[in-house]
C-alpha cells in the first residue's frame, strides 16, 4: 500500500503498518522527511510536551527538553524514519488517486509519468499544505512588501521597521512576539475575533493535559468551567484591544478555532509593545484599510492566514471531503464511497496534533491489517 507525505502523520502510519508485517511505502513529493516542519519559522517550538508527542515506537530523547524545538523535530522525524527502517521515495508528487480499473484498489497519478496501484492509501500530506490568503479588495495591485506567514522565518529583515501582523493565532501571535524581541520598531496584530488566550503551562500543568481531559466532555461544561479559569490564569486586556471571547472556548475548538497559547503575547499587548488593531478589510493606494475605517501603511505586512488541506486535485473528485476541503472521516474509517482510502493529519485537535497522529496511525494499521485478512479468507480454496 502506498502512503502519500512523508510528514509525522505519513511516518508514524508507515511504521504501524510495517509492524504488522504490511509492506507501506511512503510517497513524497521533496527531497527529505519533514518538509513542512523545516520550512516553519525558527523560533517555533511544539506547544506539547515532548512526553506527548513522540510517535510510536521511537520516544523523543529528553535532551530536547519539554518544548521541541522545530530543528529537534526535524532531527528526530529523521532519525525516526531511519530507526524503523521505513521505505520512503522522495521527489515524487501524487496529484490524482482513482479507483483502480480492475476495481480491487487505487491507482496513483504522480509525478514523473508514474501510475502506481495499491489495495489501500493513506493521506499524509499534512493541515498545513497550502497558505491561503484573503481576497482582500486591492491586494493584487498592492505593492507594499506583502508576505505569507508560511515564508516568515526571523524577525532579522524587520529590525527597524513598521510591520501589521494579520490573524491572532497561535502563528500570528508568535510572530508578533518574535518580531518584537528581534528588534521591529513597530508591530500592530489585527483581529476580527478575539481568541481565546491560554497559558502554554500553569504551575508544571501543560495546557495539552486539560484538552486531553477536556475531548470527552460536553462542549457546554467545558465552556462552563473554562470562564473562571482564564479570568484567574490571563488577565483582561481589554483596554488594550483584545477582550476576552463572546464565545465558550470549547465551542470555539468544535468550530476549528484553537486558543492561542502565549509565548509572551500577553505580557507584548499589555506592555504596548504589540498593538491590537481592526481587521484587515482591503488595500487602497500602498495602504492597509482596516475594519474601523482607519487607514495605516506598515513597511510590511505579514498575513498569518491559515492554510487550506489542498485536498481537492487529489481526491476531491471522489466525494470524500466536507464543504471545508477536510475528509469526511479519519482515522481507522473510511469513506463509505472509498473503500482503503484512510486520512490522517487534517484534524486540529486540542489535545495535539502528533499524540492524534499516533494514534491514528494504529487505528489505520488495525483497519488495514483486518481488512487484508477479510479479503485473504474470501480467496477460494
Amino acid at each position: 500500500m502506498y502512503v502519500i507525505g512523508a510528514g509525522p502523520g505519513g511516518l508514524a502510519v508507515a511504521h504501524a503498518l510495517r509492524a504488522r508485517g504490511l509492506r507501506a511505502v511512503v510517497l513524497e513529493r521533496a527531497d527529505l522527511v519533514g518538509s513542512s516542519w523545516r520550512r516553519h519559522y525558527d523560533r517555533l517550538r511544539l506547544h506539547t510536551t515532548r512526553r506527548l508527542s513522540s510517535l510510536p515506537g521511537l520516544p523523543m530523547p529528553r535532551r530536547f527538553g519539554r518544548w521541541v524545538a522545530r530543528d529537534d523535530v526535524v532531527r528526530y522525524l529523521e532519525k525516526y524514519a531511519e530507526y524503523h527502517q521505513l521505505e520512503i521515495v522522495t521527489g515524487v508528487e501524487v496529484f490524482r488517486v482513482e479507483p483502480a480499473p480492475d476495481g480491487t484498489g487505487w491507482l496513483l497519478h504522480a509525478s514523473g509519468g508514474r501510475e502506481l496501484t495499491g489495495a489501500a492509501v493513506v493521506v499524509a500530506t499534512g493541515h498545513n499544505h497550502t497558505p491561503r490568503v484573503p481576497d482582500w479588495p486591492g491586494r493584487d495591485t498592492y505593492t507594499g512588501e506583502f508576505r505569507h506567514a508560511a515564508d516568515y522565518r526571523a524577525p532579522a529583515p524587520y529590525t527597524g521597521r513598521d510591520v501589521l501582523v494579520v490573524g491572532v493565532g497561535n502563528t500570528g501571535a508568535e510572530i508578533a512576539v518574535d518580531l518584537v524581541e528581534g528588534g521591529a520598531a513597530r508591530v500592530r496584530l489585527a483581529m476580527r475575533t478575539a481568541p481565546h488566550v491560554v497559558r502554554r503551562s500553569t504551575a508544571g500543568w501543560a495546557a495539552q493535559y486539560t484538552g486531553i481531559l477536556c475531548r470527552r466532555l460536553p462542549v457546554a461544561l467545558v465552556d462552563r468551567l473554562a470562564r473562571p479559569l482564564a479570568r484567574i490564569s490571563v488577565p483582561d486586556l481589554s483596554a488594550q484591544g483584545l477582550p476576552r471571547p463572546g464565545t465558550g472556548l470549547y465551542s470555539r475548538v468544535a468550530e476549528g478555532a484553537l486558543p492561542v497559547q502565549d509565548v509572551g503575547l500577553i505580557d507584548a499587548v499589555r506592555s504596548g509593545r504589540v498593538e491590537v488593531v481592526a481587521a484587515v478589510d482591503g488595500f487602497e493606494d500602498g495602504k492597509v484599510l482596516l475594519a474601523d475605517g482607519t487607514r495605516i501603511a506598515p513597511d510590511a505586512v505579514i498575513a498569518a492566514t491559515g492554510y487550506r488541506r489542498g485536498l481537492e486535485g487529489l481526491v476531491g473528485h471522489l466525494g470524500v471531503l466536507d464543504g471545508t476541503g477536510r475528509p469526511v472521516v479519519h482515522g481507522g474509517r473510511t469513506p463509505g464511497a472509498a473503500p482503503g482510502l484512510y486520512f490522517t493529519g487534517f484534524t486540529n485537535p486540542i489535545s495535539g496534533m502528533l499524540r492524534e497522529l499516533a494514534l491514528d496511525a494504529g487505528r489505520i494499521a488495525g483497519a488495514v491489517a483486518k481488512r487484508q485478512a477479510a479479503s485473504v479468507s474470501r480467496l477460494p480454496g
